[in-house]
């Protein structure tokens, strides 16, 4: 919407106001700013109120608006007047309105930082949530325009409205004047309006998510009226996989007496159907979309999965049709997955949903999956129903114009069908968010990631993304300091989520190793060393080792105390003829889940070379049923090893047949829950019962396994870390001058302060970070050796001379720096080394610094990211951060064990705990000047940049030698603000 004429031309029409929300059952709502132009819409709007809503506003019967009424609320200087509307369908469902006034409660201007508020929401559509979005955004905007306080008269009786205002989590006062409710609301956000913020979002997407992936009825649009094609293939796919809602075929080319298609209903529109239509499938061209969504919309379908190519990833037109498209679902309410999307899978049983072209549909199970590739997506299928995994959930979201991975960490967060979520993301849309949702998913089920395009300007065609400067090592540093599993490539994905989806988390490193190949055995624990791992010695069971073996030496790791996770090695047995027997995976593969099942609940993995069934076994999980035993007392025994060949193991000839039962636990469970921890009492010859348990995971390589259960054991760890969150510690809040460096910021931006920002002096950097209880060691000009030696009697020999040419800074390698000067000789013959080496001092600005203690020089940096946020940064100086990347990072802000985490994440970590027989230095000094570089750029986003650049540890307190800081304009920060879906 553009201003007109008649309003304030000092106040131009807000744009940035409007905003796409999700409502509470999940559809979508546009929020924006009412225009003169709304006078139709809005008397339409209030003809369709019932007269009880109309009371309640008005505090009398108003059965219309006057000619005055639709004036005043629909002209607005967007200042002291504002009116929002929101519309579905391009009509208002819902408005609010605020007015400042001053003490008395008259109409005023600013500095008045007081505003009445009132709503009113459409009868159709109370109870959707649509009063809180708009408190969120009306209070949002009374902020921008210099409004702290809302004042509201409710009528008792409205408890819907008084509850909208309760909950909103801000800071309210209530009392009761002239029958009527006065409520005032401090609009400043709160630790208790954000969380009840983000709980209604999470609520609101999850729901937007569940309406697409669980719908009780489907219409394909595009079906073909001869076999193959798109929209063919996908109503196949639905038959198939026996979906138990209802299905139809929509093609506008069906004769108009076609009544069926492969045995479903044929219509030629979705008007046609005349029953309600919860998700459509879109397999139309692009061109024919527009007509196929106003056809949708017009009818009441709650969401599409779009299909069709030609969009962004066709250039700069694909790319507006894909906006429009976005613009035109959502003005119906409908949210997308897609265009050129895959298709979604929901296995529930309930649902049993296969709207995509996936040649292969996997089993049920209790892993979900995210991809925004189509071609990842089959090969993510393909390699997960070759491996006997299970999926509760598969989304494949090609240039996810709409929905994205962070609305299905919204939904996987409490689905109990889903114990593990799997990612292949392309572009990260809001990584603020995603981090933040990331980190409350991961500490209740393992969220493994894949980054593609991890590199600079290699965006994939159609996803509209920020810009973000900061290098990939530094998102995957994020990722894990959320909880994320960032691994590198899409088999790495699948071993660690089948090896999380269905075992414990371990409790340690420390791995047990046991095999019947003692070479495979060593692979093993020089894989677990590699990872960081603590493995015990291979037991080595030789190749005459039974199935029966194998259960005892599980049984027994499992019971070690000492351990916290098993890896199986096998190979084939040697048959009598030399020849390779593959044949009894299944013998072996009853006996390791019986070992399992009634051991401790520790993680097993088993890796094989070609044992035939063996893989499949494993992966089949099991019920609670009796089975035979390993080796019963009626069968004929097998040959003691002692007595058999030595290059032959004689597995028993009785065989333990594992059941076929459903995939997954029959209930929901968290990772580490699948096994029970009885075992049961057997005598010979008993039969036992083997628990539920879920599936081992087999590997086909000795590193491949290893690296997955490193991947749980560094996971487990966050997750036992994240249950007692870190703080900031107080003592900070005494030594910290926050207004004042605010003041301080505020002179040094100036009034009209320049976009790109600025670069603050030395002096002027020093008293900044000064305020924050930073203290720079003092540095004076030497533009001559005179003045040299004038500023090193002013700070005290031994001295320090060094240039600062930004070409020559911190480069000491290039000797621009000339240590424990001791006295006025040695500086003047320093000053005319460095001056004859590296050029005239105009050129070097050489200076005088006082000698720091010895110490170990680190860096603590501290950037603004438009995208990822703040980031913290440490290192230490010169080439292991500069030319090793060796550099640790956290978000801001950082907690005291963040700040702990930093300095010992780095590889080059041991220098400064006493590495070689070193004096540690003090780590305690080194987290506290972490924790105040958090604090200063978390409490003025306007510092963009820090940089305290050569920082010296030593074994007591520490030397800030250099610093420099950056200001500019802070960037918006939309992930504080109210709810809004991003625009593409």
């Amino acid at each position: 919407m553009q201003p007109t004429p008649e309003q304030s031309p000092h106040h131009a029409y807000p744009d940035h106001w409007e905003a796409d929300v999700v409502l509470r059952d999940g559809g979508t709502a546009r929020i924006r700013p009412i225009t003169t132009d709304d006078a139709e819409r809005l008397v339409s709007f209030y003809e369709q109120v019932s007269d009880e809503s109309k009371y309640y506003r008005f505090f009398a019967p108003y059965p219309r608006l006057s000619a005055k009424d639709v004036h005043r609320f629909t002209h607005h200087d967007y200042v002291d007047r504002v009116g929002l509307a929101v519309t579905v369908g391009g009509e208002f469902i819902a408005t609010v309105r605020y007015d400042r006034i001053d003490a008395t409660g008259r109409p005023a201007s600013a500095p008045a930082d007081e505003a009445e508020v009132a709503f009113l929401v459409q009868d159709a559509h109370q109870g959707r949530g649509v009063a809180s979005a708009l408190l969120e955004h009306i209070a949002a905007v009374a902020r921008e325009r210099g409004i702290r306080r809302f004042a509201a008269e409710v009528l008792p009786a409205n408890n819907k409205m008084i509850k909208v205002f309760r909950d909103a989590g801000y800071t309210q006062q209530r009392s009761f004047e002239d029958g009527a409710v006065h409520l005032t609301l401090d609009l400043e956000p709160t630790a208790e309006s954000l969380a009840v913020q983000r709980a209604r979002e999470q609520r609101a997407e999850a729901r937007s998510v569940q309406r697409l992936i669980a719908p009780g009825s489907v219409a394909v649009i595009g079906t073909g009226r001869n076999p193959g094609g798109v929209g063919r293939t996908v109503l196949r796919n639905l038959l198939a996989a026996g979906f138990t809602g209802r299905t139809y075929a929509v093609n506008s080319a069906f004769a108009a007496d076609q009544a069926t298609i492969d045995g479903v209903p044929a219509h030629r529109s979705i008007g046609e159907i005349g029953e309600p239509v919860d998700l459509a499938v879109v397999a139309v061209p692009a061109d024919r979309v527009p007509e196929a969504v106003t056809d949708c919309g017009e009818h009441g379908v709650q969401g599409l999965v779009v299909l069709s190519a030609g969009y962004a990833e066709w250039g700069a037109e694909g790319r507006e049709r894909q906006r429009e498209l976005v613009r035109q679902a959502r003005s119906y309410g409908m949210r997308i997955i897609g265009p050129n999307a895959f298709g979604v899978i929901n296995n529930s049983d309930a649902v049993r949903l296969n709207a995509s072209l996936a040649p292969e549909s996997p089993a049920p199970g209790r892993i979900g999956l995210f991809t925004q590739s189509g071609a990842i997506g089959i090969a993510l299928l393909s390699g997960l129903y070759r491996r006997g995994a299970g999926l509760s959930t598969f989304i494949s979201a090609g240039n996810r114009a709409d929905i994205s991975g962070n609305d299905f960490l919204q939904y996987w967060y409490e689905d109990p069908d889903t114990d593990v979520a799997l990612l292949y993301l392309e572009s990260l849309g809001n990584p603020r968010k995603f981090t933040r949702l990331a980190r409350r998913t991961a500490a209740v089920k393992p969220v493994v990631v894949v980054k593609g395009a991890r590199h600079s300007g290699s965006t994939p065609p159609g996803h509209a993304v920020p810009v973000s400067r900061i290098p990939d090592a530094t998102v995957s540093a994020l990722m894990r300091q959320a909880g994320v599993i960032r691994v590198d490539t899409v088999t790495e994905m699948v071993d660690a989520g089948l090896l999380l989806a269905d075992q414990p988390l371990p409790a340690g490193p420390r791995i047990a190793i046991l095999g019947n190949s003692e070479s495979l055995g060593l692979l093993t624990y020089d894989a677990c060393l590699a990872e960081g791992l603590r493995p015990r010695p291979p037991r080595d069971l030789t190749t005459a080792a039974t199935p029966k073996d194998f259960r005892d030496a599980l049984a027994e790791a499992l019971a070690d105390s000492n351990c916290d996770a098993v890896v199986v090695t096998a190979i084939p047995w040697v048959g009598e003829n030399g020849e390779a027997e593959s044949g009894d995976g299944e013998v072996l593969a009853a006996a390791l889940r019986t070992a399992a099942a009634t051991g401790p609940a520790k993680p097993v993995a088993v890796v094989h070379v070609e044992i035939g069934g063996l893989a499949e076994a494993l992966a089949a999980a099991t019920s609670t049923a009796a089975v035979p035993p390993v080796a019963r007392a009626s069968a004929p025994a097998a040959p003691d090893a002692a007595t058999a060949p030595a290059d032959r193991a004689v597995p028993p000839t009785a065989q333990a047949t594992p059941s076929t039962a459903p995939a997954g636990p029959s209930t929901p469970t968290a990772p580490g829950d699948h096994l029970t921890q009885q075992r049961p009492d057997t005598g010979p010859g008993d039969t036992p019962t083997v628990p539920t348990l879920g599936r081992i995971p087999a590997y086909p390589a000795a590193e491949r396994a290893v690296r997955a259960l490193a991947e749980a054991v560094k996971y487990a760890q966050w997750r036992r870390q994240a249950a007692v969150p870190g703080k900031v510690p107080e003592f900070l809040d005494d030594t910290i001058d926050e207004a004042g460096a605010a003041a301080r910021i505020d002179a040094l931006l100036g009034p009209d302060p320049d976009p790109r920002g600025r670069s603050l002096g030395h002096d002027e950097a020093c008293e900044l970070l000064g305020r924050y209880g930073i203290t720079v060691r003092p540095t004076l000009p030497a533009p001559d050796p005179d003045a040299a030696v004038a500023a090193a009697a002013r700070l005290g020999y031994p001295v320090v001379l060094k240039t600062t040419a930004p070409h020559l800074r911190h480069r000491a390698d290039l000797g621009g720096v000339r240590l424990d000067l001791a006295n006025e000789a040695a500086l003047r013959r320093a000053y005319g080394e460095l001056t004859d080496l590296l050029g005239k001092p105009s050129e070097l600005q050489p200076v005088v610094q006082s000698m720091a203690p010895r110490g170990v020089d680190t860096v603590v940096r501290a950037t603004i990211d438009p995208a990822a946020g703040a980031v913290l940064s440490f290192g230490l100086a010169g080439a292991p951060s500069e030319l090793l990347g060796d550099t640790a990072h956290r978000l801001v802000p950082a907690t005291d064990r963040d700040a702990a985490e930093l300095i010992r994440s780095i590889r080059a970590a041991p220098v400064l705990f006493g590495w070689r027989g070193s004096a540690p230095v003090d780590s305690a000094a080194l987290e506290e000047l972490l924790l105040r570089v958090s604090r200063l750029v978390d409490d003025h986003p306007e510092v963009v940049s820090v940089a305290l650049e050569p920082v010296v540890v030593a074994t007591q307190g520490l030397t800030v030698l250099g610093a420099s800081v950056r200001l500019a304009p802070p960037p918006a920060r939309t992930d504080l603000g109210p709810r809004r879906l991003s625009n593409y």
